[in-house]
């Protein structure tokens, strides 16, 4: 916890998870007793230092995810913990949205975006939080609780803290007394501006309380606690067309700005030449982006909106035209395709932490964030260009959100040696007197933090300072609440406490600790996140480095529960994640490396003759369901005390019978190989009776089987290889580390499906996704038998909706459904077929917008069942939340991950399907 996206670390005495506001009150007067500071985190997306401590640090993320939708969509009551992307996902429906759209949306959360007086790419100043916050239910140093939106707030704030009501009133007839305040006021917040406090609430309102309220906007917790907001959200524009606007130099690109700005674009995203070279070394750049000839360019990333097709092409017409008389390097087109927006603004909203991941080992990435009025932009850019050079900075990048003279750049730096943090010093004062002479501000949105504090007297001048401090008086006069950040008398206070970057292997060298793995991590509520997982390497290396062998001795051990068994290794971190670090290959390695001879002997043992070892487990699994469950409880439990919880799963009471043995199938000319996956013969199917089997219709099929008796209705021919039995797709030795029996299931697969497929000539389908995935896996692994790239592998929900369910007819219609996706059909892009074969079945189709990786992980559920019951906790509840006829997904493990989460019968969607159409 004691990391975050920043270039600071300071190690916590403790870390406390308040349950609400009231608790949070309580805390706050433990913490005054006991005269300890704190500091509150939830994303930790922070770049500046504001998240981090050396005294209580409050995760706010846990326990405040409160969301809920007012008035259709035009509003929104949110806690600090939900992540700008969830909120946005539940207002999608209703064609609203947030005002504030940082890039990092993923992770960063609704208390940071209100702590920082977060923007982003399209909100300017006119929809950031300060514009668009309605209420807000605070907590004050001294405890006090004061919903904003009340009709009494005011009267509530003047009986509870009557001294920070008047003293607030007072500061306000100081400023508006002073035109020289004033001017200084309206010029620094005409353009987006985080340094310091929001002087502008004095000016803006009267009420001590809104003016409290508009105060805690952009405070970066260093005057109370922020419980709830209530947001006024905005319109999602239904038209959008997105272009890329590639210059032949930096100057020229800033120079268009202003145009630009003149024909209604709505974005105006500046990126440089070193930022278009790391976008086309990542493999993921979109066309218009890899195949440009980067020398000096530099590109604008552009956006029109409409209510209306016709609005949007007028629009789209009058940009076109200035288009034409702009000196690009290469023909502009606007888009209005879903993908190729989507992949434009995945380059740009993943800048930062791709950039980041490519600077040199050992370095640590700074990202700074500066704004001048938009006829400076240019010149700015120009002279922080000479500056690099003169300082000797490399590949130093600028891009950002040039519509509003606001630009991030990037230094690489190694603050642990001497010369170059004097380096870094002498930049810093350089680039300040040149933003300041300019008129800008020194941080437009990321928040004041630690890094920038010293220099708001700068910008702010002596009197406009003084309120400052005497506002931070009124609140937290012992400045206890995130001591250092945002006022601070000590000069040379931004060159302490900077965080090194040990060099300890590829997978944790890479990171930037920006946290984008974190929201989609099952085991984020549990144990680690991806993020903490890699800071735990650090820190035992450091640890190493400091010659401390008992520490490091301690972090292994506590490292293995927390952060190898408990790792899904799911991929899903690598979806999120702008440099593909996929902390499941690391963890698959530690597993590797900590596995006993014996365990790796087994398991190769068990891959030799995997037919007979998959019968066992059904016959196991079938004879303990003939028993009270109480009895193979004891066994699995002694066996667990035995050998390890590692190695021995436990049993619950939900578990199926096995399964039957993979189904045969022989068709002359067939369009595919089948490959039914082997999990369903060791898992036979759901055991909890529901309407859905109810219908009269006969047995249930296996998932294999009804992929089979669907192709046969559509006239499909597929055959499945005679060898099946001994197959699988490796992914019980992979994700478990155990090389040898990897090796040989791995032959011996690759060699039936090559044969089967007649080398390749026919798609291989499967019916898991996570065993779809596997196979895929295999195959790229194969380097020693280059031929076996020839094999493509296809799901089987993917096949059937592209090739089955045209010619199949419904005859018995579902009337809800609910699905689970799972982390290998995200990965594979299956979903959208994974949907349309449920819309087929049913009109009334629901995904839990609390959706997330069950963790069940083939046989990780079992091993652990806490880990699947805190990954599926928040799904499960909504799931819940309503009946439904039927229940789906697309992979064994995963269905039986959620039927014990939540009671009900999860089934394959094929399974499904079949019944559908019998």
């Amino acid at each position: 916890m004691a990391h975050d996206a920043s270039c600071y670390l300071l190690q916590p005495q403790a870390v406390v998870r308040p349950e609400s506001a009231s608790q949070m009150a309580e805390l706050f007067r433990i913490v005054d007793q006991h005269e300890v500071g704190l500091t509150f985190r939830s994303g930790g997306t922070s770049l500046s230092g504001q998240s981090v401590s050396d005294q209580v640090l409050v995760d706010t993320r846990r326990n405040f995810r409160l969301i809920n939708i007012l008035d259709d969509g035009a509003r929104v009551r949110v806690q600090p913990g939900a992540t700008i992307r969830q909120v946005n996902q539940r207002l999608a429906r209703f064609g609203r949205k947030l005002g504030p759209d940082p890039a990092s949306e993923v992770a960063c959360t609704i208390g940071g975006v209100v702590a920082n007086n977060s923007s982003g790419m399209h909100c300017g100043t006119e929809l950031n939080t300060y514009q668009t916050l309605e209420s807000m239910v605070l907590v004050t140093p001294s405890g006090t609780v004061v919903d904003t939106g009340a009709p009494e707030a005011d009267q509530v704030l003047r009986l509870k803290e009557p001294a920070l009501h008047a003293g607030l009133a007072q500061l306000r007839e100081r400023i508006v007394s002073s035109p020289a305040s004033v001017r200084t006021i309206r010029q620094q917040f005409s353009m987006k501006n985080t340094m310091g406090y929001g002087l502008n609430s004095f000016i803006d309102y009267e009420d001590p309380v809104k003016i409290l309220e508009h105060l805690m906007i952009g405070s970066e917790g260093t005057l109370g606690f922020i419980a709830e907001a209530v947001f006024r959200t905005v319109e999602i524009m239904p038209r959008v067309a997105t272009g890329l606007l590639v210059f032949p130099d930096l100057m020229s690109a800033t120079d268009a700005v202003p145009e630009l700005i003149g024909v209604n674009s709505a974005t105006v995203e500046l990126m440089d030449a070193t930022s278009l070279r790391v976008s086309q070394r990542s493999g993921q750049a979109p066309t218009q982006i890899a195949k440009i000839k980067v020398r000096e360019h530099a590109a604008l990333l552009v956006e029109y909106q409409g209510r209306t097709d016709a609005e949007l092409q007028q629009r789209a017409d009058i940009a076109g035209e200035l288009f034409s008389r702009l000196a690009l390097s290469a023909p502009a087109e606007l888009t209005q395709d879903s993908a190729s927006r989507a992949a434009l603004w995945k380059v740009r909203k993943g800048l930062y932490a791709a950039v980041a991941g490519n600077r040199p080992t050992g370095s640590n990435a700074l990202l700074e964030d500066v704004v001048v009025p938009v006829h400076d932009l240019g010149g700015t850019c120009r002279e922080l260009t000479s500056m690099f050079s003169s300082h000797g900075y490399q590949d130093s990048v600028i891009f950002g959100h040039a519509k509003d003279g606001n630009i991030h750049f990037m230094l690489n730096e190694t603050f642990d040696d001497p010369l170059s943090l004097k380096r870094y010093e002498q930049f810093t004062e350089e680039m300040v007197d040149l933003i300041l002479d300019r008129g800008g501000s020194l941080k437009a949105e990321h928040g004041t933090g630690r890094i920038m504090a010293p220099f708001v007297r700068r910008q702010y001048g002596d009197e406009l300072y003084e309120v400052m401090l005497q506002v931070k008086a009124l609140l937290d006069p012992r400045g206890v609440f995130n001591p250092g950040v945002l006022i601070n008398e000590d000069p040379r206070s931004y060159l302490k406490d900077l965080k090194s970057a040990p060099e300890v292997e590829e997978e944790v060298d890479r990171c930037v600790e920006c946290g984008y793995c974190e929201p989609v991590c099952p085991s984020k509520d549990l144990t680690l996140t991806p993020r903490q997982r890699i800071v735990g390497r650090r820190a035992i290396a450091e640890a190493e480095r400091l010659g401390d062998g008992a520490l490091a001795d301690r972090l292994r051990r506590e490292y293995d529960y927390e952060a190898l068994q408990t790792c899904a290794v799911d991929g899903m971190c690598a979806t999120a994640c702008p440099v593909n670090i996929n902390t499941g290959d690391l963890v698959r390695r530690l597993r590797q490396e900590n596995h006993s001879i014996v365990a790796d002997q087994a398991w190769g043992a068990a891959a030799k003759s995997w037919g007979v070892t998959t019968g066992i487990v059904s016959a196991g699994l079938t004879a303990a369901k003939t028993l009270p469950a109480a009895l193979p409880q004891a066994a699995a439990a002694a066996g667990r005390a035995a050998v390890g919880a590692e190695h021995v799963p436990t049993y619950q009471k939900r578990l199926p019978r096995g399964g039957r043995r993979r189904p045969r199938a022989h068709r002359e000319n067939p369009r595919a190989v089948f490959f039914p996956a082997c999990v369903s013969t060791m898992f036979g199917t759901g055991e909890i009776r529901d309407q859905a089997l109810d219908d009269g219709k006969g047995p249930e099929l296996s998932a294999a089987e009804a992929f089979l008796a669907v192709c046969e209705r559509a006239g499909v021919a597929v055959t499945v290889p005679a060898e099946i039995d001994g197959t699988c797709c490796g992914t019980p030795w992979k994700s478990k580390g155990l090389p040898s029996g990897y090796s040989t299931i791995s032959h011996r697969t690759l060699d039936v499906l090559w044969q089967a497929t007649e080398h390749g000539r026919l798609p291989v389908v499967c019916d898991a996704s996570s065993c779809t995935e596997g196979l895929t896996t295999m195959r790229d692994a194969a380097t020693d038998s280059p031929q076996f790239g020839a094999l493509r592998f296809v799901d089987s929900v993917e096949f059937v909706s592209e090739h089955v369910l045209a010619d199949l007819s419904v005859t018995s219609p579902v009337g809800s459904m609910v699905l689970h996706p799972t982390c290998s059909s995200v990965q594979l892009g299956i979903n959208g077929a994974f949907e349309a074969l449920a819309h087929a079945m049913s009109h009334d189709v629901v995904v839990p917008e609390a959706w997330g990786c069950c963790a069940y992980a083939g046989d990780r559920g079992m091993l652990h069942p806490e880990f699947t019951a805190s990954a599926t906790r928040a799904e499960a509840d909504e799931v819940l939340s309503r009946s439904y006829e039927a229940y789906a997904s697309l992979n064994r493990t995963c269905e039986q991950g959620m039927t014990e989460a939540t009671g009900r019968t999860f089934r394959h969607i094929l399974q499904h399907l079949e019944r559908a159409t019998r």
